[in-house]
């Protein structure tokens, strides 16, 4: 019995001290707040908001840096006119054109960064039968004809209505880069004017 109560008091002592080194953590940390820091009232608020502002007060900062976040490639101009945004590993030019040529698929999966789009199958309303799946891979920054590949697959149903792998004629996947290049074309063109 003795035993039990001096591991209970021990026990509450380790308890105290603990209590009081995370109460002297929360007032050291105290030391490094700014104490001359002013908070926006609601009045400066509505001020801004009534001199046509953004509804912010002050010039609020972003931890993207200066621009904030560009996903594609909107916002600064590009030397060189290549369409390279600093959020795409990609080029933007190439990446636009290639969701606008396949946009009547249904997407599966779409990587800006690495440069990949893969749709879901689809099979055309006049041929309920055959159905398709198309990757595209975008393989650089720059506009180039060689920066675009497509992959190309095509199903048929059999009789029993499973779907069987069938073969795609090598011009289909060459067709369809050649329409994603000459779209990336028209994108750059109207881009620059």
């Amino acid at each position: 019995m003795v035993a039990n109560m001096g591991m209970a008091y021990l026990m509450s002592k380790l308890r105290t001290i603990g209590l009081l080194a995370a109460a002297a953590a929360v007032l050291g940390a105290c030391a490094y707040a700014d104490s001359n820091q002013s908070y926006p009232s609601g009045s400066d608020y509505r001020a801004k908001r009534a001199s046509g502002g953004a509804g912010r007060v002050g010039d609020q900062g972003s931890i993207f840096g200066p621009g904030g976040l560009s996903i594609l490639g909107g916002g600064e101009e590009v030397p060189s006119g290549q369409g390279q945004g600093s959020g795409l590993g990609v080029n933007s030019f190439l990446w636009r054109a290639s969701l606008d040529t396949i946009s009547f698929m249904p997407l599966a999966s779409a990587d800006p960064f690495g440069g990949v789009i893969i749709t879901d199958w689809y099979a055309p309303p006049e041929m309920q039968a055959e159905r398709f799946k198309v990757t595209v891979y975008i393989l650089g920054r720059d506009l180039r004809a060689d920066g675009v590949r497509a992959a190309v697959f095509r199903q048929n149903q059999d009789a029993t209505g499973n779907w069987v792998d069938a073969k795609v004629e090598q011009d289909t996947a060459i067709d369809l880069e050649n329409a994603i290049l000459t779209r990336a074309r028209q994108l750059r063109i109207a881009g620059l004017q």
